[in-house]
């Protein structure tokens, strides 16, 4: 049975008994010892899966697939267009630099429950990084290489790291970006710095080194000894990844390893049809969620090809890069952003570069990030011979929520949905009140507990702001963030973001956190940013002023210098490009800024004139400014 039928049917057998149904799961791997205890609740009341379950995710990813007879397949390869460097690396070639990194992080100290920040690139040496922690039952926290110096400040005095691993240096297109200035300018700024930093030089432009703190990795790792793994339990913590909230202040996700594997062994079969031996790819970076999940775990815990790309979907050479990497590697599932297929189509808009390669090793196609647009859903559809399939999660689920399952057959998609929920999500419906919606009516994207294995549990340092982020908003209802619909034949479809999240290229930013930025520019009085509709990103950022009084300042200058503001501060990918002056910002009587009337008018949307505002006379003031 497959399609709509099998769908139901797990989906329902998964809602009616998900004890049993996750039990059914966590027994298509091998553990080191089994769960005692499939669903159980820990101190903090929150509910647990597989806890007494003796496990490691190295071993679970590397090691047993070498013991079952499969070392000298391919596990990893690496494609770099930007470098001209492709590499492969076998299951047993794998195993040998992952235990002599753990063994390099032992000698530095590094052991259970000790944390570890991974600032690199889209080089081997990140997936290596990851998997050695696991295998020390190290958390680690990686963090996106785009991101500036405050940024890495601030996730490395959450984290509290024993060691900060890092490159020299990141390459997009032909720009060579240099690490170690914003590392130097991070760790100085830092009230926690780690004691220990090993770089890995690169040749495009090696680092001067700090004594006696850094340490070259090549040299440190040829000095360093082999580590087995250590067996730690399932509901042990595996990652932290910091994503942007509501406020400046970014919420460390926690995630376990029991759960973190079954939940990812399961995706991939259910929702992306893979199995041991095919090449799966996800154009993503280390540093976002989907890199975590697709190309450093749940391809090697499948015993699947993974690939790990540096380089654009234009530009690299031309915007035929993706399709070349498909032919040559043989990809089976594709996975990436709509954000990258909208820059190809720019750039090709009839697909003509895509004639010079043969893609028919290619099954599916599947894209989340953002909304997939309807005019992208039929570009893709129109040149590609395979299903094109939207899905959605977060970072804090941690593999998909939504999505139509290529492995338990495909149902009949429609455009601008994310089609169904994944077995495991009992996902509904609410408006403000928590009152269930009808079909076609737009509410709150909410799931009833338990959410299923795989989604974050805390947040690190700070259950209190775990349960108020996500679990105060709706009693005993898991709170999204996203807003949306359900048709009447159950398909979901994703409005947005109903908090300040702004989703810039796949990118999640936050409002909050570029206002604080931008307000501490000595001529801003106050301002509110906002993510207006862009064809290409998604969402940009449009950045409202209103300035101090008294202050007389060149309206191209202030925005230069507030772009500059973002972008030392955040990092260039948050993209501000866009700064208006207004004589005052859209307010309710109490004094909050109606964020959601300046995106509508932003965007030239049809809007309402809300009750509370507090004067309406500023409506026209915008129009004319926006």
């Amino acid at each position: 049975m497959t399609g709509p039928a099998a769908w139901q049917r797990e989906y329902d057998t998964a809602l009616r008994n998900p004890e049993a149904f996750w039990e059914a799961q966590a027994s298509h791997l091998p553990w080191l010892a089994p769960p005692k205890h499939i669903l159980s609740n820990d101190a903090n009341g929150t509910p647990r899966w597989f806890k007494g379950g003796v496990t490691n995710t190295s071993w679970l990813a590397v090691d047993r697939h070498c013991d079952d007879g499969r070392g000298r397949d391919t596990a990893l390869v690496y494609d770099s267009p930007v470098t001209g460097i492709v590499e492969s690396l076998t299951f047993d070639e794998l195993k040998a630099r992952v235990s002599r990194t753990a063994g390099m992080l032992q000698g530095l100290g590094v052991g259970q429950g000790d944390r570890v920040v991974i600032y690199m690139p889209m080089i081997p040496e990140a997936i290596i990084s990851m998997l050695a922690c696991a295998r020390l039952g190290a958390i680690h926290s990686v963090v996106f290489g785009g991101f500036a110096a405050p940024e890495l400040a601030a996730r490395i005095d959450d984290a509290t790291p024993k060691v900060l691993l890092a490159a020299s240096c990141g390459i997009e297109f032909d720009t060579v970006i240099p690490y170690t200035p914003m590392i130097e300018e991070a760790l100085a700024i830092a009230r926690c710095p780690p004691e220990r930093c090993v770089v890995k030089q690169r040749d495009a432009c090696p680092a001067r080194l700090s004594q006696p703190r850094d340490l070259d990795w090549d040299e440190t790792m040829a000095a360093s000894p082999l580590a087995d793994f250590t067996p730690v339990d399932a509901t042990d913590p595996l990652y932290i990844l910091y994503t942007s909230g509501t406020t400046g202040r970014p919420k460390g996700v926690l995630r376990d390893t029991g759960g973190h594997a079954v939940a990812l062994n399961y995706s991939m079969a259910a929702v992306y049809e893979a199995h041991p031996g095919d090449v799966f790819w996800a154009a993503s970076d280390v540093g976002w969620v989907v890199g975590h999940s697709y190309i450093a775990y749940a391809p090697l815990i499948r015993g699947c090809t993974s690939i790990l790309y540096e380089g654009k979907p234009v530009r690299t050479p031309d915007a035929g890069a993706f399709w070349r990497v498909i032919e040559d590697h043989r990809v089976k599932t594709f996975f990436a952003a709509p954000t990258a297929f909208r820059a190809v189509r720019k750039e090709d808009p009839d697909a003509s570069l895509l004639e010079r390669y043969d893609i028919s090793s290619l099954a599916h196609l599947f894209v989340a990030g953002e909304r997939l647009d309807p005019s992208t859903f039929h570009w893709l559809s129109k040149h590609l011979p395979v299903p094109v399939i939207d899905h959605w999660w977060q970072t804090e689920s941690g593999w998909p929520i939504c999505a139509n399952p290529a492995g338990l057959g495909l149902v009949q998609p429609k455009p601008g949905s994310v089609s169904l929920p994944v077995p495991g999500f009992d996902l509904r419906v609410v408006d403000d009140d928590g009152g269930e919606c009808e079909a076609g009516v737009t509410g709150n994207i909410v799931i009833k507990p338990p959410l299923p294995p795989g989604n974050l549990y805390s947040v690190w340092g700070d259950h209190s702001r775990y349960l108020d982020a996500y679990w105060s908003r709706f009693d005993g209802l898991y709170l999204t963030g996203d807003g949306g619909f359900r048709d009447e034949d159950g398909y979901v479809y994703i409005m947005g973001r109903t908090d300040d999240v702004m989703n810039v290229a796949g990118h999640r930013l936050s409002s909050g956190e570029m206002e604080e930025v931008i307000a501490s520019h000595p001529a801003v009085a106050e301002c509110a940013v906002v993510g207006r509709r862009d064809e290409t990103r998604g969402q940009v950022p449009l950045a409202v002023m209103v300035l101090k009084d008294g202050i007389n300042i060149d309206g191209e200058t202030l925005a230069a210098e507030v772009i500059a503001k973002v972008r030392a501060s955040i990092g260039a990918f948050a993209y501000l490009r866009e700064v208006k002056i207004v004589p005052r910002l859209p307010k309710t009587r109490s004094g909050k800024v109606l964020r959601h009337l300046l995106r509508q008018i932003a965007d030239g949307d049809a809007w309402d004139l809300p009750a509370t505002i507090e004067d309406a006379g500023v409506v026209d003031e915008l129009l004319a400014v926006l």
